[in-house]
């Protein structure tokens, strides 16, 4: 079901969903969902396996389509019959789990082709920007690699590389360190971390408690397709309200 045209947006809200269902057919992986996430913050979503985090973001960026329910993403209907989403999804960067990199192209290729594709800049713009960027995710010696000659970790940041290549308003994260090994956790998260500080607007779907304390705004506990508890992460870990919420976080280490 789509919406109707929608009153303007809040100017400080970047993300709006309100009462979202989504089903998989008799699987309920969202139910009346509702957010804000505000320009600039940081919204850690976390929960056990099958609880909707992941369905949820996939529907902000309209990989997936809500069964009814609204999304404005900077002021854009999502869920409205006459939204062009390829004008949210070029505003809103997305990094997954398995990194979706292209292995035909080289690491440099696959931070180029959206640029020149969508963005439409010349094959120079592109390049420096790759490169600028490859840069600042640490891995410039790599321009010239193919995806199967790099770590797990490398390959996360080359996706990172390549969301931040078109300049997005919005970066949405789902489970980034998931398919990585211990240690390349950590080269991931600290890209994560710069992006936060300088203020990116970021929703991140992870079991990475240790992120969530020094960089989330607000934490966001999903269970069976419903928003359990929204709260800081200072008082969450402190004093989670709902008792699903306190179960959940007495089986994890943080």
């Amino acid at each position: 079901m789509k919406s109707s045209i929608v009153e303007p947006l809040p100017m400080d809200d970047d993300i709006i969903i309100e009462h979202l269902y989504k089903s998989f057919g008799k699987v309920k992986a969202l139910i009346d969902a509702n957010l804000r996430v505000k320009r600039g913050e940081v919204c850690f979503i976390f929960g056990p396996s099958g609880g909707g985090k992941s369905t949820l973001l996939r529907c902000i960026n309209h990989l997936e389509a809500p069964d009814s329910g609204r999304i404005i993403v900077d002021g854009i209907p999502v869920t409205h019959a006459k939204t062009n989403i390829d004008l949210v999804r070029a505003e809103v960067g997305m990094v997954f789990q398995l990194f979706n990199l292209f292995p035909h192209l080289t690491v440099l290729g696959n931070v180029t082709l959206a640029q020149e594709k969508v963005r439409k800049r010349s094959r120079g713009e592109a390049e420096r920007v790759a490169r600028e960027l490859l840069e600042r995710v640490g891995i410039p010696e790599k321009a010239n690699a193919y995806p199967g000659q790099l770590s797990g970790g490398q390959k996360q940041r080359v996706a990172i590389a390549r969301a931040l290549a078109m300049n997005p308003k919005i970066m949405l994260f789902d489970e980034p360190t998931s398919a990585l090994d211990a240690e390349m956790i950590k080269e991931v998260l600290d890209v994560m971390m710069d992006l936060a500080q300088e203020g990116m607007t970021m929703v991140v779907v992870s079991h990475e408690m240790g992120f969530a304390k020094a960089a989330a705004d607000r934490m966001v506990f999903l269970d069976a397709g419903q928003i359990v508890e929204e709260e800081t992460p200072e008082e969450l870990f402190k004093n989670p309200k709902e008792e699903r919420t306190k179960q959940f976080l007495s089986q994890i280490l943080y």
